[in-house]
């Protein structure tokens, strides 16, 4: 025969023991001294935290004292009705924490404002039920429900905190969206700077000397804004995220950036003047297109100063290819593979401007060799390769298409 499962223990409440004419006059005295007992704990938190501001209700009665009286009303009936868990008056402590996180103190002294408030009703508690008799089981399990509506009270307070934090959060975001735009505008209507000024110092942000503008491309499309540090100005709602670095020279930024870049690609424009910080963008922009394009390289965040060349030679496209129709039509005839031979032989013996011996070795080839191409070329070119303007052209296109990939690698041709 399978034995009865033994009947639930369950806890007796000492508190419900309690005689209900005892209770209701607990409860009547509590209730009677709730306004006087909520003066008192105000009195206390505003002389051991004064720095906490006043803000009155629309009968010009202090918030703080409405919701300390309402909070010992509540607990107070549901003590005297003793049915479930007391219910933590809405939207008074949820405004304590909003006002905390809007005027930037932490939650910790919000916490143990509320605190001292529940020590200090213990206390009246605690003369009130010697006075009608309460047995001190039932009065320990009355801190124990005190501390448990405290929680309810906190709760409530740090919904609203992070509301205020959210709020402030979004509101510096769009100021500082703001102050990006007007600083990367190309035109300016009027003179910004007034504006600028303004806008800066709305969102705490000194106006530097001189400012780098980076673009961004994300590692992946959920990717979490980087750590850029304070002073950075990020905007995220682009495809391209930008950034403005003011004083990107100053002691431990560049170690910084490195750092909170570490797995983005992107390019951080040229130092330049607060107002030229547009022209940093351009360059940024410049940067990350040819990134795109496989002429840089990819998978880091580049600077454009450590690529001036490649900047000046790739960016005007249709003016470089038009100058090398131009400057190179002598190869047209000569072959894909020998034009190629030739226009890097032509390319490192005017950078070198040496002989054929400097040119093979450059090369690494046989002098020789040098010396038959050499001939090639000034039979194709004739008169004009001795021409200074003529050899600078051949110069900038033919650095182009190295860079471009069409010619072969210093010493690898």
């Amino acid at each position: 025969m399978t034995p009865a499962h033994p009947p639930a223990v369950t806890t007796r409440s000492a508190w419900h023991d309690v005689p209900r004419h005892q209770v209701r006059r607990f409860a009547a005295i509590a209730m009677a001294e709730a306004p006087e007992l909520a003066e008192e704990i105000l009195r206390e938190i505003r002389r051991e935290y004064p720095h906490l501001p006043v803000v009155l209700d629309e009968s010009g009665e202090p918030m703080a004292l409405v919701g300390i009286r309402r909070a010992i009303e509540v607990f107070v009936q549901h003590l005297e009705k003793s049915e479930g868990r007391p219910t933590v008056p809405p939207g008074v402590f949820q405004e304590f924490g909003r006002g905390e996180g809007l005027h930037g103190r932490s939650l910790d002294s919000l916490q143990a404002i509320y605190r001292m408030g529940v020590r200090l009703a213990w206390r009246r508690f605690a003369e009130i039920g010697q006075r009608v008799e309460i047995p001190p089981p039932a009065m320990y399990e009355l801190v124990d429900a005190g501390y448990e509506y405290l929680d309810g009270l906190v709760d409530q307070s740090v919904r609203g905190y992070a509301e205020a934090a959210a709020r402030q959060a979004g509101e510096r975001l769009r100021l500082q969206r703001r102050l990006m735009e007007l600083l990367l505008a190309e035109r300016h209507r009027g003179d910004p700077a007034d504006a600028l000024t303004e806008r800066a110092a709305r969102v705490g942000w000194p106006l530097p000397r001189k400012v780098a503008v980076g673009v961004l491309l994300r590692p992946a499309r959920e990717a979490v804004a980087p750590a850029v540090g304070e002073g950075v100005l990020l905007d995220m709602e682009y495809e391209q995220p930008r950034m403005v670095v003011p004083e990107p020279a100053a002691a431990g930024r560049p170690e910084l950036l490195h750092r909170a870049l570490t797995g983005w690609a992107g390019a951080i424009g040229p130092p330049v003047p607060l107002a030229d910080a547009a022209k940093s963008l351009r360059w940024a922009e410049a940067a990350v297109h040819l990134m795109q394009r496989g002429l840089l390289p990819g998978g880091e965040v580049l600077y454009c100063t450590e690529h001036t060349e490649a900047l000046v030679l790739l960016q005007p496209e249709e003016l470089i290819d038009d100058l090398a129709l131009r400057c190179l039509a002598p190869l047209a005839h000569c072959g894909p593979t020998h034009g190629r031979r030739l226009a890097e032989t032509l390319l490192a013996w005017l950078e070198t401007r040496g002989g054929a011996p400097e040119v093979a070795a450059r090369l690494g080839v046989h002098p020789q060799t040098v010396r038959y191409r050499l001939r090639q070329i000034r039979e194709l070119w004739g008169d004009e390769i001795d021409d200074p303007d003529r050899r600078f052209e051949l110069e900038l296109v033919l650095r182009a298409q190295r860079l471009r990939g069409v010619l072969g690698e210093k010493g690898h041709r």
